[in-house]
């Protein structure tokens, strides 16, 4: 799709200026996402005691995670949308509200059903209204464009640091205290998401401002639905969310169905969070200086031939350090360049709605990821065809973003908002 047109989507004036300062807005983002991240990084902990004590099978556990990354997919969109019209600090304010009453749910469900609409719904709608696509609104208005790349490579790299923080603590907190109680405390984490929130909190108007050309929602997503690199983002992710999720719920469960002890799926979901710390980072840098689509067809490929080697070598403690250092530099590196295309091609006016859209794909992915992963088991008492779907998908996902056009899509003039 493209019209004719000498306005360009970003690289403005207006792109520029932003209301709230830049070392203002990646402190705030980066420690608001090490929260809502880092909780949820190591909910694959829980698996193992909740299914035991509440007589649950795996697949009851692996399909309210689902749920959350679905639900968390769907609530994106309107989020975004949200943030983008009234302002991130409100939607972010809800969302860590929520995020507390889900997880004191979580912790007190003694039913199925329950612990999918505590677990799964609210905690996934909470999730899309304290992480990346409302994070991400923010810092795009207020960054310049030479630069956005970057700084969301540091929001990323934050989230990465909050898994690498938060999965001992939530394991220890769980060895202490039992893994109910472990709950209510990650609850009183979610709620310092309120006051964090408060410096995000952009001058009325700004949002809109940051758009130049006077486009409502409706002509927004017709624009960008109908632009086939839009398209073929959004099939890149959700390849990045299937394998992600379905790694980060069952790899501890898959290494203790082999014999390691548990101690070894914790340091390797830390080892995952250290690593991308270091990949999300060094994602943002690379994409201020090489083309976007090349840097993540490499990494989705670079995750296959990584999930490849890890099946067919022996599995030790070794083999699966190894592992996740090299998956933890692949793991959310696919966000910032993700979202900095985005921004490029669109602008930064509906950053928030048309990056949650996005995120959207990504976690129909999740949901397939995790919930294929716990069926798949419970019906053949292994991950291996779960793997190798992982593995198919990562080079499919490879080959689809090699034709994005990373340029500014061409506009037909529209009078300039004020």
């Amino acid at each position: 799709m493209s019209v004719t047109s000498s306005s360009p989507a970003s690289g403005t004036a207006s792109d520029t200026a932003g209301s709230l300062s830049l070392r203002q807005v990646l402190l705030c983002s980066a420690l608001i996402v090490t929260v809502s991240m880092g909780i949820r990084h190591g909910f694959g902990l829980w698996l193992q005691p909740v299914t035991m004590e509440r007589g649950w099978t795996r697949e009851t556990f692996a399909f309210a995670m689902a749920l959350q990354n679905l639900a968390w997919g769907l609530a994106g969109p309107l989020a975004g949308m949200l943030a983008d019209r009234w302002g991130a600090a409100r939607v972010l304010q809800a969302g860590g509200a929520a995020y507390a009453a889900g997880l004191v749910w979580m912790a007190t469900a003694t039913s199925g059903s329950s612990f999918a609409a505590s677990a799964g719904l609210l905690i996934g709608i909470a999730q899309a209204g304290c992480t990346y696509a409302v994070v991400y609104g923010v810092i795009g208005r207020n960054s310049p464009p030479e630069r956005r790349s970057w700084a969301m490579g540091v929001a990323a790299a934050a989230g990465s640091f909050g898994q690498f923080l938060m999965v001992p603590v939530e394991n220890w907190l769980i060895a202490q205290l039992g893994w109910q109680q472990a709950l209510f405390v990650l609850a009183g984490f979610a709620l310092t998401i309120l006051p964090l929130a408060l410096g995000l909190r952009e001058r009325p108007g700004s949002s809109a401002a940051a758009g130049g050309p006077a486009q409502s929602i409706g002509a927004a997503l017709r624009e960008a639905f109908g632009y086939r690199s839009f398209q073929l983002l959004m099939a890149g992710y959700f390849v990045c969310g299937f394998q992600v999720v379905f790694i980060g719920v069952h790899m501890p469960s898959y290494l203790k169905d082999h014999g390691l002890a548990p101690e070894v799926a914790t340091a390797a979901l830390a080892l995952i969070g250290l690593f991308n710390v270091f990949g999300t980072y060094a994602a943002g840098t690379l994409g201020q200086r090489y083309a976007k689509r090349h840097l993540l067809a490499a990494i989705y490929l670079l995750r296959s031939v990584a999930i490849v080697t890890f099946l067919a070598l022996p599995l030790t403690p070794l083999s699966v350090y190894v592992f996740s250092a090299v998956m933890g530099l692949l793991w959310l590196s696919t966000v910032p360049p993700t979202n900095a295309v985005v921004a490029q091609i669109f602008g930064v006016r509906y950053l928030s709605m048309l990056g949650g859209f996005v995120f959207l794909s990504h976690q129909i992915g999740s949901f397939l990821g995790v919930w294929l992963g716990g069926l798949l088991y419970d019906r053949s008492g292994s991950y291996d065809v779960v793997w190798w779907i992982a593995i198919a998908l990562g080079v499919f996902a490879a080959l689809v973003n090699l034709p994005v056009r990373e340029g500014a899509i061409a506009r037909a003039a529209l009078a300039p908002t004020t």
